[in-house]
């Protein structure tokens, strides 16, 4: 699977977020909380976004326990009307690996494939900003025929 490689222009989001791990995976409540307030948005798009942020040692060694934070977003053009209880997140610009993924989303193995196949052989690093996917109206949560898109942060690698 090859990725296409995007220059992201700055998004502006508004959603919930939660700290978490992978072992105590809180991304069912996390959605189950936002989903049904999304019609409280003005001005989104049919895409949903969920979003992760690493701490910048996250990828250094493999923990499950290693704490990250998690959003369930939507894009909106501007902040003028934040729905209370949710909160504003600005997803800076920056060049990204787009996977299209077809399958269920509780399949680890792209993010397995990603990380130790397609990363290391490239031409690119991991660079310390967002992970996201895209999540359009062809997702279906853990459906083998589901489709996304999984957006990974990256830089060009420095030869010395």
């Amino acid at each position: 699977m090859k990725p296409r490689i995007e220059m992201l222009q700055e998004k502006k989001l508004v959603g919930h977020k939660t700290k978490m791990s992978l072992l105590k995976n809180k991304t069912g409540q996390l959605w189950g909380g936002f989903a049904p307030r999304i019609k409280e948005i003005q001005n989104t798009s049919d895409e949903k976004i969920s979003l992760q942020v690493y701490p910048p040692s996250y990828f250094n060694q493999f923990d499950p326990q290693a704490e990250f934070e998690k959003w369930a977003t939507v894009e909106v053009p501007d902040f003028e009307n934040i729905p209370v209880g949710m909160k504003s997140f600005i997803l800076p610009q920056g060049l990204y690996a787009v996977f299209e993924y077809k399958g269920s989303s509780a399949d680890n193995s792209i993010f397995q494939y990603i990380y130790s196949q397609w990363l290391p052989t490239s031409a690119y690093t991991l660079d310390d900003r967002p992970h996201f996917e895209v999540l359009g109206e062809k997702y279906m949560n853990n459906d083998s025929s589901s489709e996304e898109e999984i957006w990974i942060p990256i830089k060009e690698k420095t030869t010395s």
